[in-house]
C-alpha cells in the first residue's frame, strides 16, 4: 500500500463518542505530519477552529490515502458511496452500535492506525453490486451498492408484483412486500432480517430474498456472482420504490427493469488482524462461546 500522507475523516451525526474522539484524533494525525480532510459533521466536533475546514461528504475522499469512519454501519455505507470507485482503504471505527462492518473498537483506534501507517494492516475486499434502472430501453439511474438493492412497496398495505429472471432463466413472479438483491456483505443486513442466509464474504454469490412473500414456498435463492439478475415491476407507477443500501433510491414505474450484476469494483475495508468473520458473528449475534 502507498505511504499514507492524507487521511479523511467521516463521522456519525449526534454522537457523543465522536465528539470526544475527533479533536484529539485530528491533533494526533497532524502531529505525525498527516494532512487531514474532514466532512462537515467532523468539523462540527472539531470545534470553532476546525469548522471552516469541513467539506461536503462526497468531497472528503479526494486525494486521501486512507478514509476513517467514526460511527456504525450506516455511516460506513455513506462513506463507501463517497469513495465510489476509488481504491482508497476505509478504516471503520465502531462507536457502540450493532456494526458488522465497523469492527475496530475505540480502544483499538490508535494501535490499529499505527499498524496501518506501518503497512501491517489487513484489508478485506468487498465486491460491490452494480445496479441499473432501465426504462424504455434506456438506463435512467445507476448505482454501486455495498449491501443491497431493495424493491419495496411504496403504499401502506398492497403487495407488489415483480417478475425475476437470472440470466436467460425466468425465476418467479413474486407477489410480496418486496425483493432484496444482496451481496455477501449485505447478507448480514436487511436480507438476514427477511430470512436470508449468512454468506461468507468471499463466497462469489448474489442472494435474492423475497420480503414477506404471498407464497410461503418462495425462499431465498443464491446465484453465482457471474449472473445478471433482471427484475421487472408489474405494479402501477410509483407503487414500488428502489432503495440502495437503505440510503438512496428512486420511485419505480410499471415496466421498469432493475438490472443487478456483480461490479468490477470492490470496497477495501481495513480489518483488525485478530477479528475474523465468525468472531464478528459471535460478538454481534451473541452466538455461543466455547
Amino acid at each position: 500500500m502507498p505511504t499514507i500522507r492524507t487521511v479523511g475523516i467521516i463521522s456519525k451525526p449526534n454522537s457523543a463518542a465522536a465528539a470526544n474522539i475527533v479533536p484529539a484524533l485530528i491533533e494526533w494525525l497532524r502531529g505525525r505530519g498527516m494532512a487531514v480532510r474532514i466532512d462537515e459533521q467532523t468539523a462540527f466536533y472539531a470545534g470553532p477552529g476546525g469548522r471552516s475546514s469541513g467539506l461536503p461528504r462526497p468531497e472528503v475522499p479526494e486525494g486521501c490515502d486512507l478514509v476513517m469512519v467514526l460511527g456504525g454501519d450506516g455511516t460506513l455505507l455513506s462513506a463507501a458511496r463517497a469513495i465510489g470507485r476509488r481504491e482508497t482503504p476505509l478504516f471503520p471505527v465502531n462507536l457502540g452500535s450493532l456494526g458488522f462492518l465497523t469492527a475496530i473498537t475505540i480502544e483499538e483506534l490508535y494501535p490499529e492506525l499505527e499498524r496501518a501507517f506501518r503497512g501491517e494492516h489487513r484489508i478485506a475486499k468487498r465486491r460491490l453490486l452494480a445496479t441499473e434502472v432501465v426504462r424504455g430501453g434506456k438506463v435512467v439511474a445507476a448505482y454501486e451498492a455495498l449491501n443491497d438493492a431493495v424493491l419495496t412497496k411504496a403504499s401502506i398495505a398492497r403487495m407488489i408484483d415483480l417478475d425475476a429472471h437470472v440470466d436467460e432463466q425466468f425465476v418467479c413472479a413474486y407477489k410480496a412486500d418486496g425483493l432484496i438483491i444482496s451481496t455477501p456483505t449485505g447478507s448480514t443486513a436487511y436480507s438476514l432480517s427477511a430470512g436470508g442466509p449468512i454468506i461468507f464474504p468471499s463466497v462469489p454469490a448474489i442472494c435474492i430474498t423475497p420480503i414477506c412473500p404471498h407464497m410461503l414456498t418462495n425462499r431465498p435463492v443464491l446465484v453465482p456472482e457471474t449472473s445478471v439478475i433482471r427484475v421487472i415491476s408489474r405494479s402501477p407507477d410509483d407503487s414500488v420504490f428502489l432503495t440502495i443500501d437503505g440510503q438512496v433510491g428512486n420511485p419505480i414505474r410499471e415496466g421498469d427493469t432493475l438490472v443487478c450484476r456483480s461490479s468490477d469494483y470492490t470496497l477495501r475495508l481495513v480489518r483488525p488482524p485478530h477479528m475474523m468473520f465468525f468472531d464478528v458473528l459471535r460478538q454481534k449475534l451473541k452466538w455461543g462461546e466455547r
